[in-house]
């Protein structure tokens, strides 16, 4: 038995791989396996913590684990790391210089994971593009835009750029829908009706209470702007059209006219 664990597979120089280190090797990545295993066990069961905190947390441990692991594996398979960092030193330099973007988004990777100021689910607005985070890398960010497009976005477009979490604090936003109606139209029922067009909407919350701003005097018509919250952030459009729908309806159905932009043009008779 000592025979074959000291059986040498490669002999390289001074370096040889032995039937024992190969052994070593696969015991030792099953623990490091297990144990992840099990810290994913232990974190997700935590009632107290959300989910997105969560998976930031798992991931940090998980990335910092398999550097840690990394390192002792090469010494099991007795390579010096001493000598091999020394020896390729210069190289390492030239490497680094040439991928310094690539270093970047992983020191923006650990910062997003590490603040947890974006986390997984929440949606956000990064260069007037608004998406929903789906995973958090490493390296990069996977999102899901409103036309269920997914874009690999590199960590440091999320920590250069200005950025807008909506769901940050888990706060409902407010959003708005613009009307305009003709001069004739009566103020007050308009605004009622814009309130009740939103107020019936199963996703507008109740409180906050939707409210309505008689917003200005334009050329042709009396500008309105209703202003409403929710909690569905990402689809927020969908919620607009459909509230837009319903205010078409109930104007229609009280007679008041939505103006067309008017102009008036004076011809000289000569």
């Amino acid at each position: 038995m000592k025979e074959f664990l000291e059986y040498k597979l490669i002999e390289v120089g001074e370096f040889s791989l032995k039937v024992s280190s190969v052994l070593m090797l696969i015991a030792f990545c099953f623990a490091i396996f297990l144990f992840l295993f099990l810290i994913r066990k232990t974190i997700y069961r935590m009632s107290k913590i959300d989910l997105a905190k969560k998976y930031a947390i798992y991931t940090l441990i998980k990335y910092f684990t398999l550097v840690f692991a990394s390192v002792i594996a090469l010494q099991i398979l007795g390579i010096n790391l001493s000598v091999l960092i020394a020896g390729s030193a210069a190289l390492l330099v030239g490497i680094g210089l040439g991928l310094q973007n690539l270093f970047s988004d992983f020191i923006s990777g650990i910062i997003i994971l590490a603040d947890a100021s974006i986390k997984v689910n929440d949606v956000i607005e990064v260069n007037g593009l608004v998406c929903k985070v789906q995973e958090i890398n490493l390296r990069t960010t996977t999102v899901l835009t409103r036309d269920d497009k997914y874009i690999i976005l590199p960590n440091t477009n999320l920590t250069r750029n200005q950025l807008i979490n909506w769901t940050h604090n888990h706060i409902p936003s407010r959003f708005e829908v613009k009307v305009r109606v003709d001069y004739s139209s009566d103020v007050q029922l308009v605004m009622k009706i814009l309130k009740e067009a939103a107020d019936t909407h199963e996703k507008v919350m109740e409180s906050p209470a939707s409210f309505v701003r008689f917003s200005d005097y334009e050329e042709s018509a009396l500008s309105f702007t209703l202003l409403f919250w929710t909690e569905e952030v990402f689809r927020v459009e969908t919620i607009q059209s459909q509230i837009r729908i319903k205010i078409y309806e109930l104007l229609k159905e009280h007679k008041i006219r939505i103006p067309y932009p008017q102009r008036v043009v004076h011809l000289n008779p000569s």
